[in-house]
């Protein structure tokens, strides 16, 4: 929406830089609509200040941007043009918002006909850039030591709003209540006084210093713990000393069941009681009031029955279970060697590669006795022989048959290692 003038290629150009300005804007606030920023929305005026300062160091950084010695005559009647051109202008929009500044860009979408204004019309008559356009145009901003919609003064006055001593609600923009917010140890409705726990160590027609009191006191007339005038809770008051009430000494503690009460300066803390108590009167087990189930008193301390050790009879009745003795009460593990599965103790054989003869029966192992014995024979009576060649079948022949005896209910867990590499 740039007005034409002569030169219109430099107007088509600024009009081009404003009109990317306002898309990228358009874009990026759509894309903040869908993917919600997690901070706050910056405030209006501090938006439109933050545009007018960057806008302002741009025009700095363009000052003389181009021009650096040759000839003075011809550089000052260029530079004279180019401070006010509209190439000057494009080069300053093109760096005065953020790529992810979303508020920037969305107020420059806003504001375009109004700094195209400023800087053709305005910029001579209103040089603060920042007061035109926050201020006077847009009605973003107050001056210093106003707040709301008609600018009105703060709390104190506008020339020193709140005494010096917090800041008004809303200073220098159109929101807020103009009341003070009074730092750290001051107080009143202009803070103008000193807050609780704090004294005037000096004070003149124009400042107030406050100084802190000693911990124990709200107010007091110095730092020393003798000059309280009151106490702050937790404490009581006695010839302007601060005295710390020990809370569990009275009623005033209130603390669970099973706890016990422990006084610390100006308040007091609720610690759990040992577990071998049942009420206490202080930490451990020699301050309880009565025994926990699992614990038995002796003197004045509640200690751990043993109920591993207590009764003649097994505590723990499952096959491979031992008792186990634990603060309080006791659980049955598995034995040495042996881990629970599916409720049982059973023992603990980790799966590995098992040997041929690992799981032979004790019907084989006579058998393999019988083979061994029979092989013997043949084998003497071979030698016996002298190698006869009758003998020497009959030694094979009950070799293979013996073999073919005792594989013969094995042949499957055999062919299986086999196939298995076993």
């Amino acid at each position: 929406r740039c007005r034409c003038r002569p030169g219109g290629g430099g107007a088509a150009a600024l009009g081009g830089a404003l009109l990317g300005a306002a898309l990228l804007g358009g874009v990026l606030l759509a894309a903040a609509r869908a993917h919600p920023d997690p901070d706050p929305e910056p405030e209006p005026c501090r938006a439109c200040r933050g545009l007018a300062d960057s806008f302002s160091r741009g025009l700095e950084r363009t000052e003389r941007e181009g021009f650096g010695g040759g000839n003075t005559a011809w550089e000052e009647e260029k530079l004279a043009k180019y401070q006010h051109s509209e190439t000057r202008l494009l080069e300053v929009l093109e760096g005065v918002c953020g790529p992810s500044d979303f508020s920037c860009h969305q107020l420059l979408e806003r504001s375009e006909e109004h700094v195209e204004q400023w800087w053709f019309h305005e910029r001579q008559q209103h040089p603060d850039f920042f007061q035109w356009l926050c201020m006077d145009t847009l009605a973003l901003c107050c001056p210093p030591g106003t707040y709301g919609p008609d600018c009105r003064p703060c709390a104190g006055g506008p020339r020193q709003p709140c005494s010096g001593n917090g800041r008004c609600d809303g200073d220098g923009t159109r929101r807020g209540t103009g009341l003070c917010v009074c730092s750290p140890g001051y107080g009143g409705p202009f803070c103008a006084e000193c807050g609780d726990g704090y004294y005037e160590a000096s004070r003149n027609k124009s400042h107030l210093v406050c100084a802190e009191c000693y911990r124990a006191c709200g107010r007091c007339t110095g730092p020393e713990d003798s000059s309280c005038l009151r106490c702050k809770r937790g404490w009581v008051l006695h010839e302007h000393r601060c005295i710390d009430i020990d809370e569990c000494g009275t009623e005033m503690a209130h603390c669970r069941a099973n706890q016990f009460c422990v006084n610390t300066e100006g308040s007091y803390e609720c610690r759990d009681c040992s577990t071998a108590c049942i009420g206490c009167m202080g930490a451990g087990p020699a301050r309880c009031k009565k025994c926990n189930k699992g614990y038995w008193r002796d003197g004045a301390k509640c200690l751990d029955v043993d109920e591993c050790a207590s009764t003649e009879e097994p505590v723990c009745t499952g096959a491979q279970e031992v008792c186990e003795n634990t603060e309080g009460s006791y659980r049955c593990v598995c034995a040495r060697g042996h881990v629970r599965r599916d409720g049982h103790c059973v023992e603990d054989n980790p799966p590995g590669k098992k040997g041929f003869f690992d799981d032979v029966t004790e019907d084989e192992v006579v058998v393999l006795q019988q083979m061994f014995f029979g092989v013997m024979i043949c084998a003497l009576a071979t030698l016996a022989a002298k190698g006869d060649m009758v003998f020497t079948a009959i030694f094979i022949g009950a070799v293979a048959a013996m073999a073919g005896y005792w594989l013969s209910d094995r042949s499957d867990r055999v062919l299986d290692g086999f196939m298995k590499g076993r």
